[in-house]
This record gives structure tokens, C-alpha cells and sequence, in this order.
């Protein structure tokens, strides 16, 4: 990888929490419960699977009885949501990945225990969801694993509004990753450790690739001496 550990630290500098987006409502314990029941009901009574793409693969926030690696047709990994907090700030916006349609996007899925399953939808709904602009960004998709079909729930499919910035070129991408920043960390590491455990799981992701190596080209350009320094 161009994109390395170093380089990725030259990105990282404290963002203060501005707390959510303006006109953002959050959602009351109330209406987090009846969609985590609602999702539960959706599911039935086969097992249920959530499909990883990008942070939910390395940092998942939810127990799992187990894993296997999944391909979904007709959707591809995208940096186009735009935002002002989180990995962003009002400065230097930032780009977060969703899944827009068209192609193939090889991830992960991970099944939830059966044992506590509402909680656990509860607690990876209030991490992807929490507000009532997000409700509309999961759905259930089909993906394929090597032992047959599966039905999957999956965030951030196919998002609309104003923050959606799609077919952006990689370099105006990589612009992006490689400047913004916030008080969870930059989009160069959230790049970074996207590929990174993709890799793992024996997964290239073609465009991931390339952009990785444009941000490193983009943040070698932007800390010159750093890198010098650093004999990068």
C-alpha cells in the first residue's frame, strides 16, 4: 500500500464535536426501540446477517456468531456522502462511503446472535441510524457467499438528498480524503483501515486501491518536509 500508517498521522489534528448536522432530530429511545423491532420483524425468523462493506468490517460495534465473505450484485463502493461533522468539519468537508447502484461490491456479512438479536439491532442501529434523516438508508439486499444466497441487511444503500455528491472523479476524491478531517479521525483513515482489512479477507476493491495510492500522492504533496523528514 502507497498509503501507510506515517502518512495517514499527518492527517490526523484535534476537530472539536460541533454535535449533528444542523436540522438533524435525533431519534428518542422510544423510536429506536420500534425500529429495531421493526427490522427484527422484517427479518423473520431465519437468521440475521448484515452485509460490511467499509467501517462495519473493522470496527462492527456488535457481537457476531459468524462471518463469511459476501459479493452484492448491482451496487458498488462510493465516497459520496458529504459531511460537516464526524470525519468532516465546516472547514474541509468530508467523504464517507455508501453503496450506489451498479457493479459489484464484495464485503463481508456477519450473523447476529439469535439469542439477543433485538438488542443487538438496537445497538448497530444506533450507530449507522440514530437520526430521522438516516431511516431511509437501510434496506435489505441479496448477496451471494460461497455456500449459496443470502438475504442481508445493509446501511447506507442507495442514499439521496443534497449531501450525496455521486460519480465524483478519484483524484477530486482523493482531494477530499486526503485534507478532511474530525473528531473521530480523517477520511485518510478511515481509507486506510477500510483497505487495510479488506485485504485480510482476501478482498481487492479496484477503485479502493487506486485511491489509496492518490491520497498518499496528495498528502506526500501537502507535508513535503514531514515526509522528507520521515524518509517517505
Amino acid at each position: 500500500m502507497s498509503l501507510t500508517p506515517e502518512l495517514v498521522a499527518l492527517t490526523l489534528r484535534p476537530e472539536p464535536d460541533l454535535g449533528p448536522e444542523p436540522g438533524w432530530t435525533p431519534l428518542t429511545e422510544a423510536e429506536l426501540d420500534e425500529l429495531s423491532r421493526r427490522v427484527e420483524a422484517e427479518c423473520g425468523d431465519g437468521p440475521l446477517w448484515l452485509f460490511a462493506y467499509g467501517s462495519l468490517i473493522w470496527k462492527p460495534d456488535f457481537d457476531a456468531t459468524d462471518h463469511r465473505r459476501a459479493s452484492a450484485f448491482g451496487w458498488h463502493r462510493s465516497f459520496c456522502l458529504k459531511m460537516n461533522r464526524w470525519r468532516g468539519s465546516p472547514r474541509q468537508y468530508g467523504l464517507m462511503m455508501a453503496l450506489e447502484r451498479g457493479g459489484r461490491c464484495d464485503g463481508v456479512i456477519y450473523r447476529l446472535p439469535d439469542r439477543d438479536r433485538l438488542a443487538q439491532i438496537r445497538r448497530v442501529l444506533f450507530r449507522e441510524i440514530r437520526f430521522h434523516q438516516n431511516i431511509g438508508m437501510l434496506r435489505w439486499i441479496p448477496v451471494r457467499t460461497e455456500t449459496g444466497h443470502a438475504r442481508a441487511l445493509v446501511f447506507w444503500a442507495g442514499p439521496k438528498g443534497d449531501r450525496i455528491a455521486s460519480r465524483m472523479p478519484l483524484d477530486q476524491v482523493a482531494h477530499v480524503l486526503a485534507r478532511a478531517c474530525g473528531p473521530a479521525g480523517s477520511c485518510a483513515e478511515y481509507l486506510f483501515n477500510t483497505v487495510q482489512h479488506l485485504r485480510e479477507f482476501g478482498i481487492h476493491d479496484r477503485n479502493l486501491w487506486r485511491l489509496q495510492d492518490l491520497v498518499a500522492q496528495e498528502i506526500r504533496a501537502l507535508h513535503r518536509p514531514s515526509c522528507m523528514a520521515a524518509g517517505g
